[in-house]
């Protein structure tokens, strides 16, 4: 599945030879943002290319988008959701990120939409959940400009650093 380009980025599906990119620039999210993602540097380089392959490649209950600028992949997203028929209705919005260096483009929010298509047309979800740093304040007003309300916060989610960090809740409701 491809989505239409936003100002020269392409969003698209990443596949098997995206996986090189995909763990690049995980490691860049590790190193730029490290309370935004739940798995350190170390831990990003440790997966083996098989490993990442597998956590990238298009499945019955995930899927992983990148944005590219040319052959450079400089965002990313994924979804996912349960395979059990009663909680099929959902699914969980993980991982988005974009380089620093190309912020504030839209492409978060591209990224975003390109995802909510996706659980819409080939699972037919009617909610979307997903967790936030709560001290992230330009992600929480990303969600909630498209949509997202914030339903809890988990206290000490993460530690980095020695230092804890809340994650808040949200959900959208599709229908």
């Amino acid at each position: 599945m491809s989505q239409p380009k936003t100002d020269m980025i392409e969003i698209r599906l990443l596949v098997a030879s995206d996986a090189e990119r995909f763990r690049s620039l995980r490691i860049l999210l590790a190193e730029s943002s490290p309370t935004s993602l739940l798995s350190t540097r170390e831990e990003e380089m440790a997966y083996s290319l098989k490993q990442v392959v597998d956590r990238i490649k298009e499945a019955p209950e995930q899927a992983v988008f990148g944005a590219f600028d040319g052959e450079a992949l400089i965002g990313l997203t994924g979804i996912r959701r349960s395979p059990l028929r009663q909680a099929s209705h959902k699914a969980t919005i993980w991982g988005v990120f974009v380089d620093p260096s190309c912020r504030g483009k839209g492409i978060a929010r591209t990224l975003l939409g390109a995802a909510t298509a996706y659980a819409i047309e080939n699972w037919g979800c009617i909610q979307l959940l997903l967790c936030v740093n709560a001290e992230n304040p330009a992600a929480k007003n990303l969600y909630v400009s498209e949509g997202f309300k914030s339903f809890g916060v988990e206290p000490r989610a993460m530690q980095v650093n020695g230092r804890f960090y809340d994650e808040e809740h949200m959900f959208k409701s599709l229908i």
